[in-house]
């Protein structure tokens, strides 16, 4: 494993980390906790130190899992980031159709819910606080920003940071997040398959030393060699929403960036995506969704294979600024 500084923090990352998102949740169809529980250990001993969760994952349980995954390891070996924002607490229930939940981001609904997202993670501090998916007005707002100040100065939280989405864009966001509110670290989607608004934040993120974090390096499985033409998803993995013209298209980009893998080159594609987020310095570590055993070897191992030339960087940038010169017809399908 390789490591990165985290923007202008004093947190070293490794330069592929463990998104919690994938083991706690049933979005991706994982529902078997001991298996998640047993990767989040074995992730460590690959390497991997460093930990993304949010408190909602689960309802609480994506946090305590970390903490019963990592209960013999040392906490200052390990980096933890977790997020608030949303109300599960009032709004108890599973999301119907992976719809949000209210958030809140008032100062007294915050505390609160770092106080709970300490208790699950049996730790007295935590590393990078995240507000997770806050829209321009919670980036505005001051009452919240003073807070979390005074948070930092009662050792219960190292650095602040935003995680955009849920889905991609959000660019006026993460611009505030970086320039206005000058946060440590700024999450964002990140791939050969979506490359904006990602690209436009990285002068942004130089100029300010935020530290980046690329999340859905492979496109939500279709850059890690598993997806196939007419492949069905369980109806609680979120692909099972998506039209199945996206996944034909979208398979139609992929056959075009075949340069990048394969024997000759040292890497698998999932390997190779995650190479190219890492061509960017900006970005300290990447977040792979992980669910099994095979998944977190290759992912873990992907920063020892050959980075992407900047010539393979340049044409991936080209290929993607020209949706891939699919023929028009090939676009719409």
């Amino acid at each position: 494993m390789k490591y990165r500084r985290l923007g202008r923090t004093e947190l070293t990352v490794s330069e592929v980390g463990f998104g919690v998102w994938s083991v706690a949740t049933n979005w991706w169809g994982v529902t078997d906790e001991a298996l998640g529980k047993r990767l989040l250990r074995q992730a460590y001993d690959l390497g991997i130190n460093f930990y993304d969760t949010a408190d909602v994952y689960g309802s609480g349980r994506g946090e305590t899992m970390l903490a019963e995954a990592l209960a013999d390891v040392p906490r200052d070996r390990v980096v933890i980031a977790t997020k608030f924002g949303y109300d599960f607490y009032s709004h108890p229930r599973e999301r119907s159709g992976h719809k949000e939940l209210p958030q809140d981001f008032s100062p007294a609904f915050v505390r609160r819910a770092l106080e709970e997202s300490l208790r699950r993670l049996q730790t007295d501090y935590i590393d990078l606080y995240q507000l997770h998916n806050p829209r321009l007005w919670a980036i505005e707002r001051d009452d919240l920003f003073q807070l979390l100040d005074n948070l930092c100065r009662e050792g219960k939280v190292r650095y602040i940071g935003v995680a955009l989405g849920p889905d991609i864009g959000w660019e006026e966001e993460g611009i505030a997040s970086m320039r206005q509110r000058r946060l440590h670290s700024l999450q964002i989607i990140y791939s050969i398959l979506e490359q904006q608004p990602a690209r436009r934040f990285f002068p942004v993120a130089h100029e300010t030393e935020t530290g980046l974090l690329a999340r859905v390096p492979h496109a939500s499985g279709l850059l890690d060699g598993t997806y196939t033409p007419g492949m069905t998803f369980p109806e609680s993995d979120h692909r099972s929403h998506r039209k199945r013209e996206w996944l034909e298209r979208s398979l139609r980009r992929v056959e075009k960036i075949g340069f990048i893998y394969g024997p000759d080159t040292g890497r698998t594609i999932a390997q190779a995506a995650i190479q190219f987020c890492l061509s960017e310095p900006a970005i300290a570590s990447v977040l792979p969704n992980i669910t099994n055993e095979r998944e977190l070897q290759e992912f873990a191992t992907a920063p020892e294979t050959p980075p992407l030339t900047a010539e393979e960087v340049a044409r991936l940038h080209d290929l993607f600024d020209h949706d891939f010169y699919l023929e028009p017809e090939e676009a719409r399908a």
